[in-house]
């Protein structure tokens, strides 16, 4: 196990991009850790409906378009993540910048592709 990643916006559908990417995740023995709005599991990994406090979270992955996010961004600032990532189409200024003060890191791509690519 690498660097422990906290999906929010997880879901069982496999349609899903949260979905392939919680299993994208295992595949690439990434400890993950999943929160979203039913429960289930999808690769091992269950999904978490109560916001827990998860410790030693290396990077936090949105699925959540950016309305959605405004209810977390204590929660996520809270958890003290390294780094932040904002795959496409939940890009949001507004949180990028109180991350920026918090000193997080974050960045606007695609967990899956940083992880095809090797660059995770």
């Amino acid at each position: 196990m690498q660097k422990k990643t906290l999906v929010i916006g997880a879901s069982n559908n496999t349609n899903r991009y949260s979905n392939i990417a919680i299993n994208r995740l295992k595949q690439y023995d990434q400890e993950t850790v999943a929160f979203g709005l039913r429960e289930g599991t999808v690769a091992g990994v269950e999904i978490d409906t109560n916001l827990m406090p998860y410790k030693d979270i290396d990077t936090v992955t949105l699925y959540l378009n950016p309305q959605r996010q405004k209810s977390y961004y204590d929660y996520i600032i809270s958890l003290h993540p390294k780094r932040v990532i904002f795959n496409p189409g939940t890009e949001n200024p507004e949180f990028q910048n109180m991350l920026k003060t918090e000193g997080i890191a974050f960045e606007e791509s695609c967990t899956l592709v940083l992880l095809s690519t090797n660059q995770y």
